[in-house]
């Protein structure tokens, strides 16, 4: 019985952070919902270029750079 307390006190610790995240973010590669809210986080992991994918906009040419640049911070 005290495992599922803890179990369920867990998956409301998730439902919250999932609630919770910038409007904006998709998830937590980089989508974005805005253009210019990709093109800030693209200044700030050092890409210069933004790209669309599957209606969303993502810092970097492509996920391939966004990866590279994420790997070095």
């Amino acid at each position: 019985m005290r495992a599922i307390h803890h179990l369920s006190a867990l998956s409301f610790g998730i439902l919250a952070l999932l609630v919770n995240q910038k409007p904006g973010m998709a998830h937590g590669k980089g989508m974005y919902t805005t253009k210019i809210e990709a093109q800030q986080r693209a200044a700030e992991i050092g890409c210069r270029r933004i790209h669309k994918n599957n209606g969303r906009w993502m810092p970097c040419t492509d996920e391939r750079e966004l990866h590279q640049q994420l790997r070095k911070q």
